[in-house]
């Protein structure tokens, strides 16, 4: 099968008239613009899919997929409810939970923190805390002690300087009638073990303790704040909690993880947007190499035009011949910004080229995560932006009147 003599023309053209020189140094240039373009846009976009994928991650093993909650404050009977919830198809793991705002205080030391009460015998199957525990273990929570154990974060513990063994003094901010008037609520608990999820949020401002322990603090009975829910498809999440709130029906409603953190995935979600337009402004800078190539290289072959279009040859053809020439720059560019995105991502994914500082970040490189879709999505923004660079020169190599470069032959 024979090339069309378009793609031949344009090939040739790709190459310097001078020997030894081989493809035309303007070519390279605007080869190598698309291409750095193209790898650093993969690079920045991998590398924000790997933060989102992190903190994705973070947050999904201190809180479950979805919390079902009552208008009336609590939730009474909630066997009961965990008995009809584990009916629901995609729930694979249920547990209650206790929440409260209290103050923490050791010393002279205090910070206000959330207090949730769990059962560690269900919290396995909602969510991941057994993994970020640096010391101690959850089920220390279970043995009734008195006074009652408590988890804490790093954080937090350091902030406090209450390590294990060490007692802490738990302020309710609900105050109580006493002799002597109004008191707040006041109960020593013992530091039984810390975790660290990576987050400053959650190792500053989140402690744990035992359902029971928590339920005799807060005075709520035999009542629940909420119940927590895993479902073996995050993304499937706004389907389950309607299924939720139809087979639990009023007062309960539910929430999922998507609506509890919308303002931080969006913020995330239009950052890496932003990032991925203004990248492409590079690509975009890259685009004017391959219109100032064209231009010149019209300039340069008005006399082969001419004798083209005296042999027969369309405005269109003429067209096709430098359209083709852009576009082989912008494909073979686009080819190996894909290649050296994916192998820099990949470095940098497996030998952690990049350090980080650990107490700042959590993290001690960056976390590169490569997605198909960011690279479909780039390499075709690169292929169309060279498509369009090259349509102005060509039209002009169209318009050429090929009587004037002929006339004084």
């Amino acid at each position: 099968m024979k090339l069309p003599y378009q793609i031949f023309i344009a090939l040739r053209y790709l190459k310097s008239k001078k020997k030894h020189r081989g493809i035309s140094f303007n070519t390279v240039i605007s080869t190598g613009g698309v291409a750095v373009g193209v790898m650093a846009l993969l690079v920045v976009l991998s590398v924000m899919s790997g933060f989102h994928e992190d903190l994705r991650k973070k947050i999904l093993g201190v809180n479950a997929h979805i919390v079902v909650l009552s208008y009336t404050g609590g939730i009474e009977n909630h066997e009961k409810v965990i008995e009809k919830l584990r009916t629901i198809p995609r729930v694979t793991g249920v547990s209650p939970f206790v929440l409260g705002q209290v103050m923490v205080s050791r010393g002279d030391r205090a910070h206000g923190v959330y207090m949730r009460g769990i059962d560690p015998a269900y919290e396995d199957e909602t969510t991941s805390l057994r993994e970020h525990m640096k010391e101690g273990s959850l089920d220390s929570l279970a043995a009734d002690s008195v006074p009652p154990g408590i988890i804490l974060g790093r954080e937090l513990s350091g902030t406090l300087g209450a390590y294990i063994g060490d007692e802490v003094n738990v302020i309710s901010p609900v105050q109580e009638i006493g002799p002597m008037g109004m008191l707040p609520r006041v109960r020593k608990f013992r530091v039984v073990g810390l975790f660290e999820v990576g987050m400053y949020e959650y190792d500053t401002n989140l402690v744990l303790t035992s359902l029971r322990a928590a339920q005799e603090f807060f005075r709520t009975g035999t009542s629940v704040t909420g119940i927590e829910l895993r479902i073996d498809d995050i993304y499937s999440a706004p389907e389950v909690r309607e299924r939720v709130e139809e087979v639990l029906g009023p007062p309960f409603y539910a929430r999922d993880w998507m609506q509890m953190n919308r303002n931080l995935f969006s913020a995330l979600k239009l950052e890496k947007f932003t990032m991925f337009v203004i990248l492409t402004l590079i690509i975009l800078v890259a685009s004017f190499n391959i219109v100032s190539t064209l231009i010149m290289n019209v300039i340069e072959k008005e006399r082969e035009i001419a004798i083209l279009k005296a042999m027969g040859a369309t405005n269109r053809s003429i067209m096709a011949i430098f359209i083709f020439q852009g576009l082989f720059i912008g494909l073979v560019g686009t080819t190996i910004g894909v290649a050296g995105g994916y192998i820099l991502g990949y470095l940098l994914n497996t030998y952690e080229i990049i350090k980080l500082p650990a107490d700042v970040y959590y993290l001690s490189s960056l976390p590169v995560k490569m997605k198909l879709s960011d690279f479909v999505a780039v390499s075709l923004s690169a292929v169309c932006i060279s498509f369009l660079a090259t349509i102005y020169p060509a039209y002009q190599a169209a318009r050429l009147n090929p009587v004037e470069p002929l006339r004084y032959e």
